[in-house]
């Protein structure tokens, strides 16, 4: 008979989770690991193969929760437009703490590269939801005529989910939230149409 879990693996995860995302993956030890869960090296061995595989769930977890907050605003019962706006204003960070943290994906995305195939596709696997999310909304919102319909839905969600990213990037290098809130708006004024003014 197997022995039985002496830890609880999904707070033991959002806990790795909140690690990795403060200090990265590789300036993040096992010691801050097992610190932090308070749970025993050989027992996160038993459960999580090693730290990449660790990591590695820390990112799906993370995927996870952002695309669950983005599903959550984009099925408002409000226009696309401000449907878009709320998922704008939930990419500027609340507090000093999320500020200085950024966005686990984003840091991983800048951490790792391309070495590194399964974070690459955990990485780009958020990005593609995002991008589909995006679509919808800008799609209601061009059969509406609020967003403009020079560029495709494909496009234009393209374009945002990269303006997001960057606006991530400017936060983590210390922009500050006037910057940010500029940038976001100006890319936002340039997607709406001439009935969505």
């Amino acid at each position: 008979m197997s022995r039985p879990r002496e830890f609880d693996v999904d707070r033991a995860l959002q806990q790795s989770m909140e690690m990795f995302w403060a200090k990265g993956f590789k300036s993040t030890s096992y010691d801050d690991l097992t610190r932090t869960t308070q749970v025993k090296k050989q027992s996160l061995y038993c459960v999580f193969k090693d730290k990449r595989d660790l990591f590695l769930k820390a990112l799906a977890l993370y995927r996870e929760r952002s695309i669950a907050m983005l599903e959550e605003l984009a099925s408002q019962e409000v226009s696309p437009l401000k449907k878009l706006e709320a998922i704008c204003d939930s990419t500027l960070y609340q507090n000093d703490e999320t500020l200085r943290r950024g966005c686990l994906m984003v840091n991983s995305a800048l951490e790792f590269g391309d070495d590194d195939p399964e974070v690459n596709r955990e990485v780009m696997l958020m990005f593609d939801q995002v991008e589909r999310i995006l679509e919808k909304i800008i799609r209601d919102g061009q059969k509406q005529g609020l967003i403009s319909a020079r560029q495709s839905s494909k496009e234009l969600a393209v374009y945002l989910n990269n303006v997001l990213s960057g606006a991530k990037v400017m936060e983590k290098s210390g922009a500050s939230r006037e910057q940010i809130a500029t940038v976001l708006r100006t890319s936002f004024a340039l997607m709406i149409s001439e009935n969505g003014r």
